[in-house]
């Protein structure tokens, strides 16, 4: 008598790909930008201010403007026009060639964040730290190799 290898159960999960990810993202974002709404910011002006808000010291406007562009693949004009946004909200101020943000931006910021963590809080709660952790190494892996076809892209 011969003994098969045990079968797996089948599972219903979809598998992870690119589908998959996009909706993960736009359904994040949605929520996101449904609490900026409520504070008349957009998602753009909020990862822009995060950056500013959690550096240690003023942030140079260039480097903030190439990060910003390189991380949302956005038009460096563009993210300009965002850190002018957040100067004329007086979120952020201006000094020389940096931008620091305010006791207005910082107090933004902690209240957005604070909605925001709630919200994360219910949608990342009950995930085991084994598949967060797994997820994250895909996900960085998927961004590395992303960043990669898009330099390949452009050059």
């Amino acid at each position: 008598m011969t003994t098969s290898a045990p079968t797996s159960a089948p599972t219903t999960a979809p598998a992870a790909d690119a589908r998959a990810l996009g909706l993960a993202h736009y359904a994040a974002r949605a929520v996101l930008e449904s609490v900026l709404a409520r504070h008349g910011a957009t998602f753009e002006q909020q990862i822009t201010l995060r950056l500013v808000a959690v550096a240690e010291a003023p942030f140079e406007c260039a480097a903030l403007v190439d990060q910003v562009a390189g991380s949302l693949k956005a038009d460096t004009a563009d993210v300009q026009e965002v850190v002018e946004q957040l100067l004329s909200r007086g979120l952020l101020a201006a000094e020389t060639s940096q931008v620091r943000i305010t006791d207005a931006g910082r107090e933004f910021y902690a209240t957005v964040s604070g909605e925001s963590a709630e919200i994360s809080a219910r949608v990342w709660g009950g995930i085991p730290a084994e598949d967060l952790a797994a997820t994250g190494r895909v996900l960085a892996l998927v961004t590395e190799r992303a960043n990669a076809e898009l330099a390949a892209l452009s050059a």
